[in-house]
């Protein structure tokens, strides 16, 4: 007599859990607990390297964000330090907070947005010299913030020598805030007016070399001959690297004045929401606008040389790459 065909295991339907032993279901949550603890080990890891980057005390070495926000309370008050300490506290408790969570503590706080970006700039532009003579010449919190514009190299300057341009430590001391803000400008202005001309000096010698150079000889290598080429790109990618950066500046620079144009209103109030008015919101879009339209032409580049030299260079890449005196060469 036949034996009977064995029967196919019965179809899971519904959740993994239906059916399970108590030893599976403990094996899931154990599961479920560790990968709990990773992520919140990796948190923790996170907020601890951006305190540690910052200079940054954690309170009670603890990334809770309570304690976080309950430190940058008690530092909330009119002093440089205390303005670097609520700068890095803010810095630090965004970087420990979920995603939406960061504006609700600031909320919390009493800290408007753009007053909270304000100190986390200083703290980050300011941290590393939080004991320096430059601070102390500032003395209070509406003068350092308003040294926010100075490049880093001009900040470096005055701590290094005491004087940048026409500005020095013992004006940034004696001046009053708005006093200091008009030196401080002109500063920049100075240092920009500066740096075009050292470029119009490299620009004058260069064209001096190449015309002492004399001719070129009629037969000249490949090599030579593409190297105009390479300066061109050179030259084109600084220009579009300055374009680039001078947005970014512009988009900075838009922020810090619409904060300035707020605070320095008659009858401000801090606590209170500072909506953008048309015009500045006109200006703001016609920024993205521009910013958009330079990736929009970076895809259209990309595009168009892949079709051109894509195959080409992949193949070249690959011999650069596995011969050395060849990488050399190109470089």
């Amino acid at each position: 007599m036949a034996g009977r065909k064995p029967m196919p295991p019965a179809e899971q339907r519904g959740p993994d859990f239906v059916g399970a032993t108590p030893a599976d279901m403990a094996e899931q949550e154990a599961r479920a607990r560790n990968a709990v603890a990773v992520a919140t080990s990796q948190q923790e890891s996170a907020v601890r390297a951006v305190a540690q980057q910052l200079g940054y005390q954690l309170p009670a070495d603890c990334t809770d964000p309570d304690l976080i926000q309950r430190d940058i309370a008690a530092n909330m008050r009119r002093s440089v330090e205390a303005c670097l300490q609520v700068g890095m506290g803010l810095t630090v408790l965004k970087s420990a907070c979920q995603h939406g969570e960061f504006l609700s503590r600031l909320d919390v706080l009493g800290i408007e947005v753009t007053v909270a970006q304000r100190f986390m700039h200083a703290a980050r532009k300011f941290s590393n010299a939080a004991t320096s003579r430059l601070l102390g010449a500032a003395g209070n919190q509406s003068k350092l913030l308003e040294m926010l514009v100075l490049d880093d190299e001009q900040i470096e300057e005055l701590e290094l020598t005491g004087q940048t341009g026409e500005l020095s430590l013992d004006d940034v001391a004696t001046m009053s805030v708005k006093e200091l803000r008009a030196a401080l400008r002109q500063a920049k202005q100075d240092n920009a007016y500066a740096n075009q001309q050292r470029e119009k000096e490299r620009e004058r010698a260069d064209k001096a070399e190449k015309k002492l150079a004399g001719k070129r000889p009629v037969v000249v290598p490949l090599d030579e001959r593409i190297l105009p080429f390479k300066g061109e790109i050179a030259e084109r990618q600084a220009l579009i690297e300055n374009g680039i950066a001078a947005h970014h500046e512009a988009t900075i620079a838009l922020e810090q004045w619409w904060t300035e144009e707020v605070t320095q209103a008659e009858g401000y109030d801090p606590q209170a929401p500072a909506p953008l008015p048309r015009s500045v919101a006109l200006v703001a879009l016609h920024l993205q606008d521009a910013i958009n339209r330079l990736a929009e032409l970076v895809g259209a580049a990309q595009h168009a040389f892949e079709e051109r030299f894509g195959d080409d260079l992949a193949e070249a890449r690959q011999y650069l790459m596995q011969t050395p005196e060849a990488a050399d060469a190109a470089a």
